[in-house]
This record gives C-alpha cells, structure tokens and sequence, in this order.
C-alpha cells in the first residue's frame, strides 16, 4: 500500500477511509479516549487518511452507539472459533 510523505496509509475516498475507521474498530479494542476517530484529506498527497484527532466521524458515532461495531465483534468472535475447530 502506498503511503503519503507524512507516513500514513493513504485511502482514494472518503467514503473508503470511513470504511476502514469503522473496520479498524471493529479489529481493535481501543482504551477510552484513544485509536482513530475520523477522517480528512491531506494537503499534501489530496488522499485521505485517518486521525485521532479532531471531532469523532458521524458514521463512527453512529456505529459505536447503535451497536454495530460491539456486534460485528461478537460475530468476528465466533467466526474465529469456527475457524479453529
């Protein structure tokens, strides 16, 4: 994957960069107040990347209090398991 000057993974869309916010928490267990919480463009490669800083991403937001995310990780749990066996 290709990486901008800035050392960041660079993603062609916004709406790819929020897909991959909301996978990174769905793989991740973040402490409180901590990981990624959205998404800009960068003004120095124009692609978009992920920061921690900032206001958190509406989509984000909406899948952390939803529950979405909580679920997909129970799923991702037991896909695991399956695996195993």
């Amino acid at each position: 994957m290709d990486r901008c000057v800035s050392g960041k993974r660079m993603y062609a869309t916004q709406d790819i960069a929020e897909d991959v916010l909301i996978e990174t928490w769905t793989r991740f267990d973040f402490a409180p107040n901590n990981g990624p919480v959205g998404v800009y463009r960068c003004e120095d490669c124009g692609r978009f990347h992920l920061t921690s800083k900032g206001p958190v991403n509406e989509r984000l937001a909406r899948a952390l209090s939803e529950g979405t995310i909580q679920r997909q990780k129970e799923a991702d749990r037991w896909l695991n398991k399956l695996k195993r066996r």
